[in-house]
């Protein structure tokens, strides 16, 4: 026979009682021209004041325009404020234009509709890109040194893919393991891996050569590298493992690993090596190897593991049982010692995942194809904006914080806008901890000098 268990009865004055009055009788009044969801974005408006970035990219952004409502400067951080904020789209910044307390805070007091940006970007010359990139140039020239003054950097360089949805110019079917037969863009990028700046940018079609544009990037990353830098080294993928790449490396000089394509010469190769056991799993040799067409031998590296029966398709170079791996290198390291400076290369695909999460890589604005590239110049300038920010003004354990992390814990801290005695005070939340934090970012902030001083 079932029982049937009841819980204490409570009489319903007690149950009164144990509940929390909700509110009654509430009134809402959208009257209040003082409220942002955006107060955080404050800290990095000072930021860009104290290093008067306005004024320095007035001075090195110009070309004539019939209609000057918004000047270039303006225009250009009306685009990279939705990026900040996580707004996606350029259609969502029209959200910005209805907030006033953001207008005030940012000293953007009439932010252009996302119509105007779009005429903008598709509208701007070839050149007007050029100084954009120029611009980023030279920012990064002046980044790359605060804080620690480095004598070493490491360019890692590499490709992704960029789906497109719509009917953007030069959007063609390519290379893309996640969307088969959809059309996209291949931009290339360029990282230092120990500032984490967005060195160099490159958009491509999305049916673009494995080795197109490779040269070019390099030639420009290269040419606005410090002066005073005593020690380049450079990671690459298979893209940039040809002939043309490898000279102008050596020319610079810099130190390089970059993987190896696997031709026919170096599959003939690998059964005759004498491997030598580095790890549990992997063995590893070199060897000198002059391709067809080559100007000169080089080294290579080649690891090499068994292959399990059990295992998935593999991803990897396979001949017989084992999967292989291979670098072409001018570094006096052992070949382990190669392996693994090659392995740090994987911290840039948390990078290339945060710029197209976070940064809007994957939302396309345009069907312009110039247009778009001219907003990936864009995105590299919030992108190292940004990641200075966090380097020099904030506490140390924000520091390698993704954006949108960073969104949540500052930029999106909702504030009021007040003007006790006529003064204009922006209350955040009433926190200790919070209180801390705005004394010491803007504290860093203020010691900061401006671009040109």
């Amino acid at each position: 026979m079932a029982f049937l268990s009841f819980e204490p009865y409570l009489p319903f004055s007690e149950v009164r009682l144990n509940m929390r009055r909700a509110p009654r009788n509430l009134k809402i009044a959208c009257n209040h021209g003082g409220l942002t969801h955006y107060g955080g974005v404050y800290f990095f408006h000072e930021f860009t004041r104290v290093l008067q970035l306005r004024d320095f990219l007035a001075r090195h952004l110009r070309y004539p325009r019939r209609n000057q409502r918004y000047s270039l400067s303006q225009m250009t951080l009306a685009l990279l404020y939705p990026i900040l904020l996580g707004l996606g789209r350029i259609e969502t910044s029209s959200f910005l234009r209805a907030n006033g307390t953001f207008q005030y805070l940012t000293g953007l007091p009439d932010d252009p509709d996302p119509q105007t940006l779009r005429r903008f970007l598709s509208g701007a010359p070839e050149d007007f890109r050029h100084q954009l990139h120029r611009v980023n140039d030279q920012l990064q020239q002046r980044f790359i040194h605060w804080l620690d003054h480095r004598s070493r950097l490491i360019l890692d360089l590499d490709s992704t893919v960029v789906t497109v949805f719509g009917h953007q110019e030069q959007a063609e079917v390519g290379y893309n393991p996640r969307y088969r037969g959809k059309r996209s863009y291949n931009p290339l990028l360029c990282l230092e891996a120990n500032s984490s700046l967005l060195w160099d940018t490159e958009l491509r079609p999305g049916n673009a050569g494995t080795w197109e544009g490779s040269v070019e990037l390099l030639a420009s990353g290269l040419g606005t590298l410090p002066g005073d830098v005593r020690e380049l080294r450079v990671r690459a993928d298979a893209g940039f493992g040809y002939d043309p790449v490898l000279q102008m490396l050596e020319a610079r000089p810099a130190q390089y690993a970059v993987v190896a394509r696997m031709t026919t010469g170096l599959k003939r190769k690998l059964g005759g090596l004498r491997y030598q056991r580095c790890n549990r799993l992997w063995e590893i040799a070199e060897l000198e190897l002059q391709p067809h067409g080559w100007s000169q031998a080089r080294r290579f590296i080649v690891a090499r593991r068994r292959l399990e029966r059990s295992e998935p398709e593999p991803t990897l170079f396979n001949l017989g049982s084992y999967l292989y791996r291979a670098w072409i290198t001018n570094l006096t390291l052992t070949p382990e010692g190669v392996w693994h400076f090659y392995d740090g290369r994987a911290g840039m695909e948390p990078r290339i995942y945060e710029l197209r999460e976070n940064f809007a890589l994957r939302k396309i604005p345009t069907g312009d194809f110039a247009a778009n590239a001219l907003y990936l110049e864009v995105i590299r300038l919030a992108h190292n904006l940004v990641t200075t920010f966090q380097r020099t003004c904030l506490p140390p354990e924000w520091q390698d914080l993704t954006l949108g992390t960073l969104r949540y814990r500052l930029f999106w801290l909702p504030g009021e806008l007040t003007r006790p005695q006529n003064r204009p005070t922006l209350r955040l939340a009433d926190s200790p901890v919070l209180r801390t934090w705005t004394e010491k970012i803007l504290s860093r902030v203020h010691q900061l000098q401006p671009l040109e001083a």
